[in-house]
């Protein structure tokens, strides 16, 4: 196990770094106090997880963020004092895997480390595979593909837990609370409207036309509903 911090506080590297031995006793951690190099990091290093704090000297930890997804899926969790809904969202919305607040309860901070490294191993969890195929709909959990009119779809860990999710209750509403368990597998703030960025990011990649939605329809209120309309 790699692991990389990204932070410009000392203290916090350290406290990470103690939390992932819990877990991982052999981890390897790498760190650095610079957006830039931590970038960079992530392809000489190839770490299994990134921890990434928003506020670095060098640069904003949104375009760290931003150039780490150019050209990785690595599960990422975003470490920070920022707490305002809109920087939540963003850092979604640009590929984060978890948004954790400073200060944080360890346990807490080790359940979300857990569930983004599972959720990124395909087939770590054989029991919730989901392979579907109905008209030119194919779907297979455990590599994270989706086959879609003579298209081959690249998923990130977390559409895919969802469009699982979906497809599992094809025909059925799914509440966020069902969502929200799927993805993460404890409470989140603001769950509803992360959930909305990841359904989003699925419309865009299989939708005709996304803001007119045929495949993921919303139930206002109470969840989503895949339609099997293809």
């Amino acid at each position: 196990m790699k692991a990389l911090i990204v932070d410009d506080d000392d203290g916090i590297i350290q406290l990470v770094s103690l939390c992932l031995i819990l877990i991982w006793p052999d981890v390897k951690i790498t760190w650095t106090h610079l957006g830039g190099e931590g970038a960079d990091l992530v392809r000489s290093v190839s770490p299994d997880l990134v921890v990434l704090d928003l506020g670095l000297p060098d640069m904003s930890g949104f375009d760290v963020l931003k150039r780490i997804r150019a050209f990785s899926k690595v599960p990422l969790i975003v470490l920070t004092v920022r707490n305002d809904e809109v920087d939540v969202v963003r850092a979604f919305e640009l590929g984060a895997d978890d948004y954790v607040t400073k200060p944080f309860r360890q346990f807490e901070f080790l359940a979300r480390v857990r569930s983004a490294v599972a959720r990124f191993v395909p087939g770590q969890n054989k029991g919730e595979e989901v392979r579907a195929a109905f008209g030119d709909f194919r779907f297979d959990s455990s590599f994270r593909k989706l086959e879609y009119r003579n298209k081959t779809i690249d998923l990130t860990s977390t559409e895919s837990v969802t469009l699982r999710c979906l497809l599992e209750n094809a025909g059925k509403v799914v509440t966020h609370k069902a969502i929200a368990q799927q993805i993460w597998g404890h409470p989140v703030p603001d769950a509803v409207k992360i959930i909305r960025v990841y359904i989003r990011h699925l419309r865009e990649k299989i939708e005709a036309d996304p803001n007119n939605p045929a495949l993921i329809v919303t139930k206002a209120g109470e969840g989503y509903l895949f339609t099997r309309t293809v």
